[in-house]
């Protein structure tokens, strides 16, 4: 009979550490990428799911996305007038926090703010997150459960017994209460219950275009090139 590989020890020797050389990489791939395309967008994520982010990489393959790894990212594109790898580049970097991440495209700011405004999912909420609503169940049979998960709803503070092999409430039981931070039970009884309160959304914050031009979309500020600066606009210094 062949030994199983399932629990071979491995030598951390023979692994290949990405280290230095995976960021220089990633700097590399995103200086390249600056000069490839016309437009970078700064975005932020509300309620991150891998799987959505994963769809909408699918569908903008014609378009490169960088999320994660803030300070590598800044460091890309210069963290600093002094630095940036393209004017006012800077900008993007200094506003690069929390979950967030750059998208290269030559599409138009219209174009890309429309789709995202509409790409908004529901989804499960998570231990941690704000309940949106106040949810609670009556007393009674819970016949969406199988007999079997009676102790682990017993276990998540649900008051249940068997009654006649049917999973009953015994009594008037509040899940969750809108504006109160969700607890891990109280978050895995909404997914049971099948119970959405979050939403996965994308939000552009900023646009950088190659000439130079910079746009905070959330502050309604805009930096051009100074050779296109009229008198009666505010100059880069003034908007610090």
């Amino acid at each position: 009979m062949p030994k199983t590989k399932r629990f071979q020890k491995i030598s951390l020797t023979q692994t290949k550490k990405k280290g230095l050389s995976g960021k220089q990489k990633l700097v590399e791939e995103i200086r390249s990428s600056v000069e490839k395309y016309s437009h970078v967008y700064l975005f932020s994520v509300q309620n991150m799911r891998n799987n959505k982010l994963k769809s909408i990489r699918n569908e903008w393959k014609d378009s490169r996305f960088f999320f994660g790894k803030n300070r590598v990212i800044a460091i890309a594109l210069g963290r600093a007038k002094e630095d940036e790898c393209s004017e006012n580049l800077h900008e993007i970097s200094k506003r690069l926090k929390g979950q967030c991440g750059i998208l290269f495209t030559d599409k138009p700011k219209e174009e890309v703010i429309k789709y995202f405004e509409k790409h908004v999912e529901s989804d499960y909420a998570r231990s941690g997150n704000i309940s949106t609503e106040t949810v609670t169940l009556q007393p009674g049979p819970l016949e969406q459960f199988p007999f079997n998960m009676e102790p682990y709803l017993r276990q998540l503070g649900l008051p249940t017994s068997l009654q006649r092999g049917v999973v009953t409430l015994l009594k008037e039981h509040t899940v969750c209460k809108e504006g109160n931070v969700l607890t891990p039970e109280e978050a895995r009884l909404l997914k049971l219950l099948c119970i959405h309160q979050a939403e996965f959304k994308v939000t552009i914050e900023a646009v950088w275009q190659k000439d130079g031009g910079f746009e905070d979309i959330g502050g309604g500020r805009m930096l051009v090139k100074k050779d296109e600066t009229h008198d009666d606009e505010t100059d880069d210094e003034d908007m610090e």
